[in-house]
């Protein structure tokens, strides 16, 4: 029954019609947020003077990752609990996998250059300026966007050569990587060997990035003598630390887990977090702990009031 298959079925989240409509407007809620979220952070920082610093640029790139990664889950989601024949074309599915490990990949490593302007600010203040300068600054953001498609190309085509079944389910909202390996009908040991060993390797490396500038961090702070130059500190800080906990405790767990770890809704609760609800609250994280931002919010909301 082997074959080269030309549509999966995926299965979502539930086969209750009653529920289906509930979720489908409990989801296209959480789309609308984001995009608006992320595109009023985008929006703010480009057109605010006040938000020219390196932090704010890599927010806005981050911002942008996260429209993209978001769309390129939800809307399809969307159509598929208004369907009743919930297919997707196999080079559909490829398509959507390759760009939500890329969008993935490129997150990952857009929160450890955040990190690393966040140490730079930090532990070398008097170098600031002339360390994140104009071209490190898009030379980060670049290799951000190339670690993300490095890690989506080394997973993109092993996935070529696997062969599926004429009748494929894939008990999963969308075409992510570990539920595909289990719905394959060949041997996937060597997919499953690339996707754990890129996964800890860009992983790994990623999260020691982050790690290592946010022990020199907590190693300056706790230097200062003065509470209130602590607190401003670590203040600069705290936004970024909640989302890369969001992230990498569930994006890593589903990952690497091992297949014996495998459960059908806690893997769709996992992947909700992270690659639905962590873009969708990344801006009201940074909004709500950022000062900067609520101030630049305060000042667009007053142009639009003037105009009117």
């Amino acid at each position: 029954n082997q074959t080269n298959t030309s549509e999966f079925v995926l299965l979502g989240l539930t086969s209750d019609p009653h529920l289906q409509s509930l979720l489908f407007f409990v989801f296209l809620g959480i789309y609308f947020i984001t995009l608006l979220g992320n595109m009023v952070i985008t929006t703010v920082i480009s057109t605010d003077p006040h938000l020219l610093s390196p932090m704010y640029f890599f927010l806005s790139h981050l911002a942008l990752t996260d429209i993209c990664y978001t769309t390129t889950i939800v809307p399809y989601m969307l159509v598929n609990f208004l369907v009743n024949q919930k297919t997707i074309g196999f080079s559909a599915c490829i398509i959507q996998m390759s760009f939500i490990l890329l969008l993935a990949g490129t997150e990952v490593f857009m929160l450890s250059v955040m990190a690393y302007d966040r140490y730079v600010a930090i532990c070398k203040p008097l170098y600031y300026q002339e360390i994140m300068n104009r071209r490190v600054c898009s030379q980060l953001v670049g290799g951000a966007w190339t670690m993300g498609a490095l890690y989506s190309i080394t997973n993109t085509l092993p996935m070529l050569n696997v062969q599926f079944c004429k009748y494929t389910e894939i008990k999963h909202f969308s075409c992510e990587l570990p539920p595909l390996l289990n719905a394959a009908c060949s041997r996937t040991l060597l997919n499953k060997i690339v996707l754990l060993s890129s996964a800890v390797i860009f992983g790994s490396s990623s999260f020691l990035l982050t790690l290592i500038s946010y022990i020199c961090i907590i190693s300056t702070v706790l230097k200062i003598q003065s509470s209130k130059g602590r607190h401003k500190a670590f203040s600069t800080c705290s936004s970024h630390l909640i989302v890369v906990v969001l992230l990498y405790t569930t994006a890593l767990f589903e990952y690497t887990k091992p297949s014996s770890a495998s459960s059908f809704i806690l893997d769709q609760l996992f992947s909700i977090q992270y690659s639905i609800l962590t873009p969708m609250l990344n801006p009201i994280i940074y909004s709500l702990k950022n000062n900067d931002v609520k101030r630049a919010l305060g000042r667009m909301l007053g142009k639009i009031q003037v105009f009117r």
